[in-house]
């Protein structure tokens, strides 16, 4: 079997990076992608902190300057959530549920782009990736921000080394900065 379509390709990523400052927007925007979904935890902020990472706002800014439509879905509370969107100046979908679609269904709504044009950006595979990959979104896994995450992502976190190790994660498409 040649992996295409198998389930594990839903836990695949179509690209990775160290963070989201990491990702080449130009990349993204010459490859078509007009909206980005946007994680919170362990990807825009660190796990139970309220101030955005080293960098985060400057490339949300940079990437909304060159046109992509932008809006954060997390499964983290409504308040937390809208206050990291406030500071980013994008849209939120809190309490989404990830993997399941209707957060993701919403953030499509808000963004107005076509999936084939949406790209996720997430440190969870089994939230983030899973999620958008369902839908049919392409999507980039980043490392989490800090080791330490909330109880059941530790659980998910173990879950996804036990998935490596019988199926590596595969380079993805050549996106962020120093790769050509």
């Amino acid at each position: 079997m040649d992996g295409t379509g198998d389930s594990v390709d839903m836990l695949r990523p179509d690209g990775h990076a160290a963070s989201l400052i990491d990702v080449a927007s130009d990349r993204l925007w010459d490859r078509g992608w007009r909206g980005i979904v946007l994680d919170l935890d362990n990807t825009c902020c660190a796990y139970h902190q309220p101030e955005l990472a080293d960098g985060v706002a400057a490339w949300v800014a940079t990437a909304r300057d060159r046109g992509f439509r932008i809006v954060m879905v997390s499964n983290n509370f409504s308040e937390r959530v809208a206050a990291a969107g406030a500071q980013l100046g994008v849209a939120t979908v809190p309490n989404a549920l990830k993997p399941l679609p209707f957060g993701f269904l919403r953030a499509l709504r808000l963004l107005g782009t076509p999936r084939r044009a949406t790209v996720v950006i997430g440190d969870q595979v089994f939230t983030d990736v899973l999620g958008g990959k369902l839908l049919g979104l392409r999507t980039v896994l980043t490392e989490p921000l800090v080791a330490h995450d909330f109880p059941l992502t530790r659980v998910l976190r173990f879950l996804e080394r036990l998935v490596y190790k019988r199926t590596p994660p595969v380079p993805g498409l050549p996106i962020f900065r120093g790769e050509d």
